[in-house]
């Protein structure tokens, strides 16, 4: 992985969860190296909507998008968990 790439998480976890990630969604890797095994990934909302934001992620806790990302996938699974 590395700068810009486009990334799914791949996990639901409830260090992830309790900022409003959850398995499914897609975002952008934000920094051009990991730390400690983890990338810096920034996730977006669809239209007007303020970003979720960019959080530390674990490198075996995405998947490489290849064809890019979709936010408005990110404002489904919000509107799934209520959020």
């Amino acid at each position: 992985m590395k700068y810009l790439d486009c990334v799914e998480l791949t996990v639901e976890k409830d260090e992830y969860a309790k900022n409003g990630l959850h398995k499914g969604m897609q975002g952008v890797i934000w920094l051009e190296e990991s730390l400690d095994g983890t990338w810096d990934v920034f996730f977006d909302l669809w239209g007007e909507h303020s970003p979720i934001g960019d959080f530390a992620i674990k490198e075996e806790d995405l998947k490489l998008l290849p064809n890019g990302m979709d936010a408005r996938i990110n404002e489904r699974i919000k509107a799934e968990f209520g959020e």
